[in-house]
Formats: structure tokens, C-alpha cells, sequence
């Protein structure tokens, strides 16, 4: 079994989550040597933090290299399967942000081309993989910290004000929906923390509450999800106030047959400073644990499993299980009436 690095390049930098992508393989101790990208402004502030990738001036550059072994994406999200289609039929292993497909045609050409190539095509859902205390949340689940999950509740808010948005963030068939797009790293922690591999959603919402200008764009969404003795309610939402430190109070709660874990990911309101706040609560009481000094595993996992042909970092059934299920969910949400006055009715 080998762990020796390699060289890996990048094709679409449209998202911030590329820098968490290209961050997880360096600290692998992988080699970035290449990057390709339309929009110059993107480029000047990727190539400012990493001077060692030599921009080209063409896709083919990277698909053609022998010596990158892995690409790596995070383009506008509907050209983000398709990217990964050009670079498995190329002899690539990918790993894309999410969501890593929009639409069930997207998703079924990613699963086909990925048997028939036999290449890795894995989705680091950030919220978890690059998130140090869902890490060690998933690490005292595994011990037997909370007995049996049975319930999970994922909250996903986000901000808007805090980033100019491209055209294409408000276009649903470019963007994604919510629920696609945002709740695809909810519904992946469901399957991560309960081990389901197979699961299904019974309800779900989205509408667009506040945002007339572009009406097409759906600010709010919920679902419910259930697999084998175990369900989880998630809610992700683009309601964050200004006056939030934080692009996000992201949450998570976790309630097992003999304990309850709730994650303050990115800020304890009106408590602790900083991130990755973990409280446990259990048989023996309450307890608090700064999970920042967790180690992150995806990015040594996924140089390994390139080197060895194996799914540690992620099965490929895990990785298209939770997009599938954004994307269900997505197909029956209801729509439940879009905005009214503030304050409720009168």
C-alpha cells in the first residue's frame, strides 16, 4: 500500500471551496501543478495564493498530463459533472465541490462513466470533511459515545450580503436549488452518522421568501429524511443577519439511545470565541469539547486511495447516495406561499 504524494491539478475555481479542495491535498502533501480558468479576476486571486500552479491556457493541458493524477473542481455547479465526465474518460480520478451534479441526467452519466472507467469521482462536502467538529463528533459517534442515532437535525443558514453574487447564483438551472445545492452537505452528514446506505425523504419544502427581484431563486428549504431506524430534519436558509461574525450559524444535533451531541460549527452565540464548539451530554452529564485540534483525514485518505485504488476517503455509493437525495428532495418539495407582511398576519 502506498501513501507517496502526486501531482494534481485544478479546473474551475468559481466557488470558494476550491481553496478547502486544493488545501486538503497539499496538506497530503500533494503537488499542485496546473490550473485552468475562464475568468481572469479568479485567476489573479488563485494564482496570488498558489504560485507554484502554472496557469494554461486550455482544459486539454490538464487532461493530457500523465503526471496529474487527480483533478480537482470547483466550477459553476452545472459544469461541474460535466468537468468530471471529461476528466474520468481522460484517465483522471476528480474530486468536485458540491453539490457535484443539478439535475438525475447529470447523476446518472456520473455514475455510468465512473464504472465503466473504474476512476474515483468523490464530492468533499465541506461541512464535514473540512469541518473539525463534525470530525470528531463522527469520531465519538463510532466509539459508542451516544448509543444507537436515531435522530439528526442539520442546520445549514447562510448569508447574502456578505459576497457579490455572479448572475449565475441566482439561476437555479446554472446554481442548483436549495436544497440541491445547500442541503446536499446536510443530507451527506445523515448518511455518515447514522452508516445508512439507503435512505429516503418524506417531506420537503422550498420557497422564496424575500428575494422578488430574482424569483426564481428559492432563499429557504426543509426536508425530512429517514433510513433504517434512524431519521433527520434539515433546514438550510439564506437568512444569516449582517450583524452575524459568521457567514453561518451552521448547527448539528445528534440524538443517540443514550446521549445528545449539539456542534456549534462556526460561532457559540454570545459564548465561547472561535469555532468547533462540541457538547456532549451523557449518562455521567454535560460536557464541553474544543474539537479545533481534530485531525482532518480526507485529503491523506484520498492521496491513498489514488495511489491504491481503494474507497477510504469515501464510497462512490456514499458519494452519489447523498446528491441523490438532495435532488429528491428538490423534485417533491412544496412550495408554501412565498413572502408576507412582516409580523405576521394582523
Amino acid at each position: 500500500m502506498s501513501s507517496e504524494p502526486f501531482d494534481f491539478a485544478v479546473v474551475g475555481i468559481n466557488h470558494n471551496h476550491i481553496y478547502g479542495q486544493v488545501d486538503a491535498m497539499l496538506g497530503a502533501g500533494c503537488r499542485l501543478t496546473k490550473f485552468y480558468a475562464v475568468e481572469d479576476d479568479l485567476a489573479a486571486i488563485f494564482s496570488g495564493k498558489y504560485p507554484q500552479a502554472e496557469r494554461v491556457a486550455d482544459e486539454q493541458q490538464i487532461m493530457e498530463d500523465e503526471a496529474v493524477l487527480l483533478v480537482v473542481g470547483a466550477g459553476i455547479p452545472v459544469d461541474r459533472a460535466p468537468m468530471a465526465l471529461r476528466a474520468m474518460r481522460a484517465g483522471k480520478d476528480v474530486m468536485i465541490d458540491k453539490p457535484g451534479c443539478t439535475t438525475f441526467a447529470q447523476l446518472d452519466d456520473l455514475r455510468r462513466v465512473q464504472a465503466e472507467t473504474g476512476r474515483i469521482c468523490s464530492i468533499l462536502y465541506s461541512e464535514h470533511y473540512r469541518q473539525k467538529s463534525t470530525a470528531r463528533a463522527l469520531e465519538l459517534v463510532r466509539a459508542g459515545a451516544i448509543g444507537r442515532v436515531i435522530s439528526t437535525t442539520g442546520l445549514g443558514p447562510h448569508q447574502l450580503g456578505n459576497n457579490p453574487r455572479p448572475d449565475w447564483f441566482w439561476d437555479p438551472s446554472r446554481n442548483g436549488s436549495i436544497l440541491t445545492d445547500i442541503a446536499s452537505h446536510q443530507f451527506e452528514q445523515f448518511l455518515s452518522i447514522t452508516g445508512a446506505t439507503e435512505a429516503r425523504i418524506l417531506h420537503a419544502v422550498e420557497d422564496n421568501f424575500d428575494n422578488p427581484d430574482h424569483p426564481d431563486f428559492l432563499d429557504y428549504g426543509h426536508a425530512v429524511v429517514a433510513a433504517e431506524g434512524a431519521t433527520g430534519f434539515i433546514r438550510v436558509d439564506w437568512f444569516t443577519p449582517n450583524g452575524s461574525p459568521v457567514w453561518g450559524d451552521g448547527r448539528l444535533f445528534i440524538m443517540g439511545t443514550e446521549g445528545v451531541i449539539e456542534l456549534r460549527k462556526y460561532m457559540d452565540v454570545e459564548g465561547r470565541a472561535g469555532d468547533n464548539h462540541l457538547f456532549l451530554t451523557d449518562a455521567k452529564g454535560t460536557h464541553y469539547i474544543d474539537a479545533s485540534d481534530t485531525e482532518l483525514t480526507y485529503g491523506a485518505k484520498l492521496r491513498d486511495d489514488v495511489r491504491n485504488r481503494t474507497d477510504t476517503a469515501m464510497t462512490q455509493k456514499h458519494c452519489f447516495l447523498a446528491m441523490e437525495l438532495a435532488l429528491q428532495a428538490h423534485a417533491m418539495a412544496e412550495r408554501v406561499g412565498g413572502s408576507r407582511p412582516a409580523g405576521g398576519a394582523a
